[in-house]
């Protein structure tokens, strides 16, 4: 009896799986042709040109602070105007007496060479103010805020002076000056310190009282100090009497320092320059095969792509032709340019851009103005990547977008007829994530970096490599 189940349970086992064969093959057999799903593959080179970038609007978390020269990016001149936060409604103690006052700038890295000598100063904003919701541009004038007539502090120092009190903490401090027309007075110290309790009932009050700091440094094209923090101090004591176990009264002097920091309750702008663009474009017109993008705000590169050939290709693909068509896979590979022996004498070579965005040109003002993040159909991320070049011993850097469902979102949008060109532009972004690597903000990179792409006219030409399908 055992047997005979065994028997029957192995010959119902081998008929449900000849079933099985049987209804996948038929079913393949008797869907008509038409229905059936096609795969089509296609390459397209895609059109780049260089975007010299005059200015761009940030609210950074540091600070960047001199000069700093590379043969193929450029001069990049970076300074610094900060409003600083006042205490609300804070008062000194009746007997206090103003000593002194510093500017102290933080930093904990420095771009360059650290011997270089910088020739800091720092003046008083005395024309006019930042509103903390407004926009400013990174190539501000200066000289809309300041006169220079009132020099607060001057030192040449170098990035290595730095003193340090613990890990996290280096620092160079800055004097205030004595005011020009009178040595032994502490003129714009003992007008801060003197100010009334009112002017600290509000910031408003404050910033109409003291507007902010500009920070500028000359000398040189060899250093750039990342700077994290911008406090004033101001320096005071002050008395009181207390009772000994004697009974006796002694008076005790306290020395005591309030710090006024330009913290992100304020506004603070930092300003980039790029004196030397002209020489630049010169050089890279005679560069084909190549684009760069450097930040801050110095160039991008706009690449075009040919949607209109896209389309049409798609189309006319027989595979594909008269089916309800779909974008599987569209990789744009933005190759790094292999360094010539010249790029490999640099002294002090720029860091490598880590992000990039490739965004819509007509998208990206208010992207960055109201804090948008990637969507895969306007901006598409990308992280800097490398790989073994097969049967070498070699690396290949690359940036790969996959902008399939931006193409898609653009043939939806347009299914009869599309615009020939799409233009899109590459931009050095700074990502922030959260505890679990997701993305929380994308701003524009304000630190020091650049990368040499190959183009759309290299030998190896920037270019997608597209899998769409039809069913």
């Amino acid at each position: 009896m055992k047997s005979n189940s065994f028997i029957l349970i192995l010959f119902l086992s081998f008929l449900v799986s000849s079933c099985v064969d049987d209804l996948t093959s038929i079913g393949t057999l008797i869907q008509p042709s038409q229905d059936a799903i096609s795969v089509g593959t296609d390459t397209f080179h895609v059109s780049t040109e260089n975007v010299f970038v005059e200015y761009m609007y940030s609210r950074p978390d540091s600070f960047l602070l001199g000069s700093f020269y590379d043969k193929d990016y450029g001069t990049t001149q970076a300074d610094i105007l900060a409003q600083v936060n006042c205490p609300v409604n804070f008062k000194y103690p009746e007997t206090s007496k103003v000593d002194s006052a510093l500017v102290v700038l933080y930093y904990k890295t420095w771009f360059g060479d650290k011997y270089s000598t910088l020739d800091v100063n720092i003046y008083e904003m005395d024309k006019k103010t930042f509103l903390y919701s407004g926009l400013y541009k990174s190539n501000l004038n200066p000289d809309e805020y300041t006169s220079k007539m009132t020099l607060l502090s001057n030192r040449i120092i170098t990035a290595r002076d730095a003193s340090k009190t613990g890990k996290d903490s280096t620092f160079i401090k800055f004097k205030i000056l004595p005011s020009p027309n009178d040595g032994s007075s502490k003129d714009f110290v003992t007008r801060f310190f003197n100010i009334n309790s009112d002017t600290y009932s509000s910031e408003s009050k404050f910033t109409e009282f003291f507007k902010g700091m500009y920070i500028t440094a000359n000398y040189g094209a060899s250093t750039i100090i990342n700077v994290r923090q911008i406090d004033l101090e101001l320096y005071y004591h002050y008395t009181y009497t207390i009772k000994s176990i004697s009974g006796a009264d002694s008076i005790v002097t306290r020395k005591d320092v309030k710090t006024f920091p330009a913290n992100p309750e304020v506004r603070q702008v930092n300003r980039f320059l790029h004196p030397d663009t002209t020489t630049v474009k010169n050089q890279l017109k005679l560069k084909d095969s190549i684009n760069y993008v450097s930040s801050p705000a110095n160039i991008q590169t706009r690449v075009i792509l040919p949607m209109k050939k896209i389309k049409e290709r798609m189309d006319n693909d027989s595979r594909t032709k008269g089916k309800s068509q779909t974008v599987n896979s569209a990789l744009l590979q933005v190759e790094v340019a292999q360094a010539t022996e010249e790029d490999k004498t640099k002294l002090i070579p720029m860091p490598v851009i880590r992000y990039m965005l490739l965004i819509k040109e007509s998208e990206m003002v208010d992207f960055f103005k109201k804090n948008e993040l990637p969507n895969d159909t306007t901006a598409v991320l990308a992280s800097f990547a490398s790989s073994l070049i097969q049967n070498t011993t070699l690396y290949q850097s690359y940036y790969t977008f996959n902008v399939a469902k931006l193409i898609a979102n653009e043939l939806k949008k347009h299914p009869t007829a599309i615009d020939e060109k799409l233009n899109m532009r590459l931009v050095p972004v700074r990502v922030t994530l959260d505890a679990n690597s997701n993305i929380t903000a994308i701003n524009q990179e304000f630190l020091l970096s650049g990368v040499t792409i190959r183009s759309g006219l290299n030998k190896s030409p920037m270019r997608i490599k597209m899998v769409y399908s039809g069913f």
